[in-house]
């Protein structure tokens, strides 16, 4: 049987924050997508932990948090999407760099 390739935790990561904003933008309940937010969060620390140890999990699941919690405030500045959008990159460069480059 053919071995599947994982997604790299970047993509998982940025997918977390765009999708669960999108799926709370479109469906009009926060909830759901909070839960896109936090499964796809979860799935993400898992894999920072196996590529990169506990301490960088620790690390970057805070970023994750953070660029969840600084898109509200930004998205006041920039514009819901342009936020998001920002965020997620910086989210997925830093999963990059710590995590999926070495992988």
């Amino acid at each position: 049987m053919a071995k599947v390739p994982s997604v790299p935790s970047a993509v998982v990561a940025a997918s977390g924050l765009v999708g669960g904003y999108g799926v709370a933008r479109w469906t009009r309940k926060r909830q759901l997508g909070g839960v896109v937010l936090a499964v796809a969060g979860a799935t993400a620390a898992q894999q920072w932990r196996q590529q990169a140890g506990g301490k960088a999990a620790g690390a970057l699941t805070a970023a994750y948090v953070a660029a969840f919690a600084g898109s509200h405030p930004l998205a006041k500045k920039v514009g819901a999407w342009p936020a998001v959008l920002g965020v997620a990159g910086a989210v997925a460069l830093a999963s990059w760099a710590v995590a999926d480059r070495h992988g």
